[in-house]
């Protein structure tokens, strides 16, 4: 027996059957948010990998509240920030770059530390442990401003905040389509092409939405 859910983070992610005016997709079973990102990236399952791997039941309710907090509420965007979060982080198992190892460059979504610091500054909680600091800032810096996103509070928000926030209205409106070229635009704007390995991601979070 199919189940409606409604397309807006808080009901498609949290797993909540509830009728609303933006019913607009059916899937077999309501999913939670753990189940979905255990089905995108297997490896928070259990962790095993170890690194700073967070499990998928930890991740779900913070990437509910994030998607919330930036307004994201379309299912295709959604499955497309998992689905890059999941590649950038190596299935969640790191929070900062292991090769090359660029000072600052971390969180789920792998940024770079412009903006991670642009990130920090838009955080009322971290405003002020930011405030005179510039791209320019030595390794050091980089690093503890790293360290303040990272907490997983922030960490999982990451990719919310960059798509909502860095990416425009064209690129925000082809991802809704939830098709290839929707994802091509997001990678575009992400500085990345898509290549299998990406594809492969994207498939499989469109798959665990009922995309496809």
């Amino acid at each position: 027996m199919k189940v409606q859910v409604a397309s807006a983070a808080g009901l498609l992610l949290a797993g909540q059957a509830l009728a609303a005016p933006r019913l607009v997709h059916e899937v077999r079973d309501v999913k939670t948010a753990a189940a979905i990102v255990a089905e995108v990236a297997p490896a928070t399952v259990d962790c095993a990998a170890g690194g700073e791997c967070v499990t998928a039941d930890v991740i779900g309710p913070l990437l509910v509240s994030a998607m919330q907090q930036y307004g994201i509420y379309n299912p295709a965007q959604m499955a497309g920030i998992i689905a890059l979060t999941a590649f950038e982080s190596v299935e969640y198992t790191f929070k900062h770059n292991v090769s090359p190892g660029r000072p600052g460059q971390g969180t789920s979504n792998m940024q770079m530390f412009n903006f991670n610091l642009k990130y920090a500054q838009s955080i009322p909680e971290l405003a002020d442990k930011v405030a005179g600091v510039g791209e320019d800032a030595p390794d050091d810096k980089k690093n503890e401003i790293l360290a303040l996103v990272n907490d997983n509070k922030y960490n999982f928000g990451s990719g919310p905040w960059f798509f909502s926030t860095q990416c425009g209205p064209d690129v925000q409106e082809a991802l809704k389509a939830g098709d290839d070229a929707g994802f091509a635009a997001y990678m575009g704007c992400v500085g990345v092409t898509v290549d299998p390995k990406r594809q492969s991601y994207w498939d499989a979070a469109r798959k665990a939405f009922g995309l496809m």
